[in-house]
C-alpha cells in the first residue's frame, strides 16, 4: 500500500489473512506519542510495534515503512484545520491561521523536521492550505502566489518553532550568554551587533514571532493589486 492510498483511505488491502486488529490512526497515534516524548528519531517501526505488543514484521502489514508512518503521523497531528473567519479581510485572518499553525506545532515540534522532507500529503494538511488559499481569495493574487504566501507563513511558523525547540534542548540561555560575551571582547569589529544586543538581541524575546509575521504580512499587502 502506498502512502497517497494510507493517508487518503483507499482501501488497498487483501481480502485474504488475518483480519486487521490494528487501525492506521492507532498506528499514527503511537508514533506521535514517541516523537513528542523523545523527537522523530526515536520512531522506528520496532518502537511503536512495540507499544501494541507486536513485532516490527507485524506493522508492516498496516504501514509499508517508516516514511509511510511519518507521513500519517503528519497528518494526524495536523488535525482538522480552523476554519477562518474573512469577514475582516485577509490580513486577520491569515495572522489566525499562524497562530493556530504554531500552537499546533508548539504541541508537536518535531513536525517542523518532518515536513522539511519530500512526501506526498495528506487530507487535514492539505485543509490548512485550502484555508490560507481561500483567505486570499478576491485580493487579485493569483493561485500561485496564494500558495507561495501560504509556504512563506509556514516557513515562518517552523523556524520559529525550531528556534525555541533549540533553546530549550541546547541551554539556549547559555549560549546567549556566551555569545554576548565573545562580542564584548571583539566590540570593534562587530559595532553592530554589540548596539543589537544591548537592544535586546540574542535573549528571550517574546515579540519576534510577531514581529516577522507583521513584516510577512506587511510583505503581501504590498503584492496585492490595489491594497
Amino acid at each position: 500500500m502506498k502512502a497517497m492510498d494510507l493517508l487518503w483511505g483507499r482501501d488497498t488491502r487483501r481480502t485474504r489473512g488475518p483480519r486487521p486488529v490494528l487501525t492506521t490512526t492507532q498506528i499514527a497515534g503511537a508514533g506521535i506519542e514517541i516523537a513528542d516524548a523523545e523527537g522523530l528519531t526515536a520512531v522506528t517501526m520496532q518502537r511503536v510495534a512495540d507499544r501494541f505488543g507486536f513485532t516490527a514484521m507485524s506493522l508492516y502489514r498496516y504501514v509499508p515503512g517508516r516514511a509511510e508512518l511519518i507521513s500519517l503521523m503528519i497528518d494526524t497531528a495536523m488535525g482538522a484545520a480552523p476554519v477562518l473567519d474573512t469577514t475582516a479581510g485577509w490580513r486577520p485572518a491569515l495572522r489566525e491561521w499562524t497562530y493556530r499553525l504554531a500552537e499546533v506545532s508548539r504541541q508537536h515540534p518535531w513536525l517542523g523536521q518532518a515536513t522539511l522532507q519530500s512526501r506526498p500529503v495528506g487530507p487535514r494538511e492539505l485543509g490548512w492550505m485550502e484555508q490560507a488559499v481561500t483567505a486570499l481569495a478576491g485580493t487579485g493574487l493569483s493561485g500561485a502566489r496564494c500558495v507561495d504566501a501560504a509556504l512563506l507563513l509556514s516557513g515562518h511558523v517552523r523556524n520559529q518553532i525550531q528556534a525555541e525547540s533549540g533553546i530549550a534542548a541546547d541551554g539556549g540561555g547559555e549560549l546567549a550568554a556566551a555569545l554576548a560575551e565573545t562580542l564584548r571582547e571583539h566590540a570593534a569589529d562587530y559595532p553592530a551587533l554589540i548596539g543589537a544586543a544591548a537592544d535586546g538581541a540574542f535573549g528571550p524575546d517574546e515579540t519576534g514571532f510577531d514581529f516577522g509575521l507583521t513584516c510577512i504580512l506587511n510583505g503581501i499587502a504590498a503584492a496585492v493589486p490595489g491594497e
